[in-house]
């Protein structure tokens, strides 16, 4: 039984997450954990005391969010048939949003949070929402980041972008695995470099390491050489088709040029194609 975050802001973004997750776990036993995080600064404090009161809470946040997420629940029951597999349940908290989805990922023991990448305030051409930035960088566990035009098809080639300056352990890799032994995907492991160059000592045990790993699954190695990484990615993701993008946290230097441009730039994948974080645990 696998249990799945999908912190909500009820906007259409968040709701296109909730929509993508049920049908990639469409085939999975799955607890989904519907949560909405609202800051202390939105919350109605009293007057005298400034000390939030249980009823001013409950009367002005807690029953208002409640309302809406049974609403939620009624839109998945209208749209999806129903599955025996899948049990939702509704979350509400009043708290810093980090915090709290640090707290429930170790309380419900999460294996995966699936969310939008902008939230219901989120500029056009702003890439990443501050929330979902903080989710993705900031909470160890995997993380499955749904554009706002994204939707769900089947799994048949995930792009693996790597500067092979990460050695890679077995248990970073073992969602990436399962997603594509589920499907039957093909792993795309693309190498980018500003300048064609051979790679290091380093960097070919690290190349090794997931040529060794991935032993039993389709995959081939890319490289491309292009002075904007999130370019040659585009090129990429367009000619292949690809149908998921995954990156390994921890790998910086890649993550942050892939992901975390401030403002879209003719880059169609960043509102199209779902992004999968990997975080190491250990």
């Amino acid at each position: 039984m696998k249990n799945i975050l999908l912190p909500t802001d009820f906007s259409e973004n968040s709701w296109n997450a909730i929509v993508y997750a049920i049908n990639f776990f469409e085939n999975e036993s799955c607890n989904f954990f519907l949560l909405h995080v609202n800051r202390f600064s939105t919350v109605v404090f009293d007057d005298s005391t400034y000390v939030a009161t249980n009823q001013v809470v409950d009367n002005v946040y807690t029953k208002p969010t409640k309302l809406k997420l049974r609403g939620i629940l009624k839109r998945i029951a209208t749209q999806f048939t129903n599955n025996k597999n899948h049990k939702f349940y509704t979350l509400t908290d009043y708290n810093y949003f980090l915090d709290s989805i640090r707290k429930h990922v170790e309380e419900k023991k999460i294996d995966c949070i699936v969310l939008g990448t902008k939230g219901a305030s989120g500029l056009k051409k702003i890439i990443v929402g501050s929330n979902t930035a903080d989710v993705i960088t900031k909470v160890q566990c995997t993380t499955l980041a749904i554009p706002e035009g994204a939707q769900f098809v089947k799994m048949d080639e995930i792009a693996f972008p790597s500067d092979f300056s990460v050695n890679y352990n077995i248990q970073i890799l073992d969602p990436l695995y399962d997603i594509l032994e589920k499907w039957n995907s093909s792993l795309r492991i693309l190498h980018i470099n500003k300048k064609k160059t051979d790679l290091n000592s380093n960097q070919i045990i690290s190349k090794e390491i997931l040529e060794d790993y991935f032993n039993n699954i389709p995959y081939s190695f890319h490289y491309l050489s292009n002075n904007k990484v999130e370019s040659a990615v585009q090129c990429f993701v367009e000619s292949r088709d690809i149908n998921m993008i995954c990156m390994v946290a921890k790998n910086l230097n890649y993550f942050q040029q892939i992901l975390f441009r401030s403002k879209v730039e003719n880059i169609s994948y960043h509102i199209e194609t779902p992004f999968l974080v990997l975080h190491d645990k250990s």
